[in-house]
């Protein structure tokens, strides 16, 4: 089983929180979009996405093309980590570590550089999940093909011994195309269908090969 992060094991707005935090923050910073805009092209801020080692850099930076001091950096970077982590999915965690025995465990996740340590200290992801696959670690994010490929090669596991739960639309086409059996995540109840309908029909056709 390979489980997305954020909108599927955590509860988090992900079409809406960015927006509201960086509007607070320009509100903040007394700065328009147009400014803020200005000030960042000036500057090769690090992508956190693809690259792993840079978030000290990231917050520097960013926090001096806001004009904030220290303190202010820290307020903003707390606060954006208390909105991407959301809160647990607890339902469907607990799904999950009911399926230990049952099948593997493991995440891909487009993430930031830092997500793996503040994820764990919220949830302790590491206890269920291995491998954990991050795309700034894996320097590529879904739904481009080398991030399923590196997972799969991660988890030692062929496309169609996997079943992946995603919230995002493209994310789940393209590991279709790439042979994965997949759900794109609306509800518990409706992943756990699907879920338990892939182990049945994965236990029903081994059944049949023996």
């Amino acid at each position: 089983m390979l489980f997305d992060i954020g909108g599927v094991l955590e509860v988090v707005d992900d079409d809406q929180w960015q927006t509201r935090w960086m509007e607070r923050w320009l509100f903040k910073a007394g700065l328009t979009h147009e400014q803020y805009e200005a000030r960042a092209s000036a500057v090769d801020l690090p992508n956190i996405v693809l690259h792993s080692g840079v978030e000290a850099e990231y917050w520097r930076l960013f926090g001096a093309t806001l004009g904030l001091n220290s303190a202010e950096i820290a307020q903003m970077r707390t606060e954006m980590w208390d909105a991407y982590c959301g809160t647990g999915n607890t339902e469907l965690i607990e799904y999950a570590k009911g399926l230990k025995g049952r099948a593997g465990l493991a995440i891909l996740s487009n993430s930031a550089d830092g997500a793996r340590e503040e994820e764990e200290r919220r949830y302790g992801f590491s206890q269920l999940f291995d491998p954990i696959c991050y795309s700034h670690e894996l320097g590529a994010a879904k739904p481009d093909r080398p991030a399923y490929l590196k997972t799969l090669d991660a988890m030692n596991a062929q496309p169609h011994d996997v079943f992946f739960i995603d919230d995002r639309e493209e994310a789940v086409h393209a590991a279709v195309a790439l042979g994965i059996q997949s759900v794109r995540h609306e509800s518990n109840q409706t992943t756990i269908a699907a879920v338990e309908n892939f182990l049945t029909s994965t236990r029903s056709s081994t059944a049949e090969h023996r």
